[in-house]
């Protein structure tokens, strides 16, 4: 259960943050039409790449695994760009920006909604369910 819905908050947090960096960066573009299909293919990508980007890292460049997140933030974006009609980056200022407000978005909206929301409710759900059962 707690994978569904950390899967659903990294969702919607690089949805926020996809839309973020379209309006908040000149030099990105994100189409309304291919919206789906850029947020898609940027969790998906941003999920295969994240593993493998710290193996590499621990393995070749320990300094690097603080920065495994933001690596793969802008690999999965890279990613997304190479999808027509999803989301365009085309300036070198939007290049370093965008990972970086991408980043802090998805992993610090994932430590709050994982810390105040999904762990609360897991909590209260497990309370409720050893009540019930307590009074049986």
């Amino acid at each position: 259960m707690r994978f569904l819905f950390n899967l659903l908050a990294q969702i919607a947090l690089a949805a926020v943050a996809l839309v973020v960096i379209h309006f908040a960066l000149p030099g990105v573009t994100l189409h309304l039409a291919g919206f789906f299909i850029a947020l898609g293919v940027f969790t998906i990508a941003y999920a295969i790449l994240r593993p493998l980007v710290r193996k590499l890292a621990q393995r070749y460049a320990e300094p690097l695994t603080g920065g495994v997140g933001l690596i793969a933030t802008l690999l999965a974006l890279w990613i997304a760009t190479l999808f027509k009609g999803g989301i365009v980056i085309s300036t070198v200022q939007a290049w370093l920006l965008a990972p970086a407000i991408v980043w802090i978005i998805t992993a610090f909206g994932g430590w709050v909604v994982g810390k105040f929301v999904i762990d609360r409710s897991l909590e209260k759900r497990d309370l409720a369910r050893k009540f019930a059962h307590s009074k049986k």
